[in-house]
């Protein structure tokens, strides 16, 4: 993504937004606001600081709410398209991780929060660039042999190999991982730990869609081909 993310630190009041997802840092995210209640979110988020907090919960949101100290991502709203019987579709990008401390008596029919922001702990760079550069080109076999599968038509997905903790979140956002995986993503305050879980996961993965592909394309060519497939 081109667009630099503001940072977020030190603990804020912001809405939360329970939702039965996982957002990551630099993952986008489009929802449709139709709820009064998360329109008057909307509207009060774009009057501030266009701020709010998803965090993961499968419940009924109308009596419950996510627990105290469970993990979450501040979003930041970057477009908004409001519809005539004042529904919304907005676009969001996860910017930073948070950790809900309390929740706010604010008078709202939406629930807010103090909440604590957190960032990855310093490492070894040098580690966490071969890390990176690890999972780069798993997730990049993967793309490639999709790309086959898909008849060659779109654009290869591009992603930021210089930057080992963006690049852990992307990919880890990139996948159809299960809610409860990606929130073990997200808590991980370690940047190669979370590449070497992902490259675990990857690794596995790599071998049986390359496969996959090769099998797709010699199907579209009626069975032939140029090398036999052990099958």
């Amino acid at each position: 993504m081109a667009d630099e993310l503001i940072e977020l630190t030190g603990t804020a009041t912001i809405p939360i937004f329970p939702l039965p997802l996982v957002l990551m840092p630099y993952e986008i995210l489009p929802l449709h606001i139709f709820e009064d209640r998360y329109r008057e979110m909307l509207d009060d988020v774009m009057a501030s600081n266009e701020v709010f907090g998803i965090t993961y919960f499968e419940g009924d949101s109308q009596v419950e709410r996510p627990d105290e100290r469970s993990i979450g991502c501040a979003a930041q709203v970057r477009q908004v398209e409001t519809l005539d019987d004042g529904r919304s579709n907005i676009i969001t990008v996860g910017i930073s991780r948070y950790r809900l401390i309390e929740y706010v008596d604010n008078g709202k029919p939406y629930n807010e929060a103090e909440v604590a922001y957190f960032i990855d702990d310093a490492e070894d760079e040098t580690e966490a660039e071969a890390g990176a550069e690890r999972v780069f080109k798993l997730f990049q076999r993967i793309a490639e042999a999709a790309f086959k599968m898909s008849g060659s038509r779109g654009n290869l997905p591009e992603l930021n190999r210089g930057d080992p903790e963006q690049l852990s979140f992307l990919v880890g956002a990139g996948f159809n991982f299960e809610n409860e995986l990606k929130l073990e993503l997200l808590a991980m305050t370690s940047t190669l730990e979370r590449l070497d879980k992902i490259d675990s996961i990857l690794s596995k993965m790599v071998g049986q869609i390359e496969q996959s592909a090769d099998i797709h394309s010699v199907s579209k060519t009626n069975g032939h081909s140029k090398k036999k497939l052990d099958l």
